[in-house]
């Protein structure tokens, strides 16, 4: 599956920033092991079910010390037997794009 969420504390830091929390939770995504990839507003994981709700629970974990309140958005494509996604579906609307 690729699963692309964004997090967040529900209140920004004392300058106004997510920036620490965001980080903490990136270390999670990246401790995992798991393809991934970091966007300015969603960060895509790529991998079984299993494996990947439980990166998303220790991103949740990993906002406690900002907050009380977490905001979770995430949207999935579910496809078995399907890996590599992540790049591949990038790569044929790149493709139809370069024919013209």
């Amino acid at each position: 599956m690729l699963l692309a969420f964004s997090i967040a504390p529900a209140s920004p830091d004392a300058q106004g920033s997510y920036a620490e929390a965001v980080a903490a939770a990136l270390r999670i995504v990246r401790d995992s092991g798991l393809p991934h990839d970091l966007g300015s507003m969603f960060t895509t994981l790529e991998g079984e079910w299993d494996e990947v709700m439980t990166v998303v629970k220790g991103c949740v974990d990993a906002m406690e010390p900002f907050g009380d309140r977490v905001s979770l958005v995430m949207k999935a494509d579910i496809r078995a037997g399907r890996t590599g996604q992540m790049s591949a579906k990038v790569e044929r609307v790149e493709g139809l794009l370069a024919d013209g």
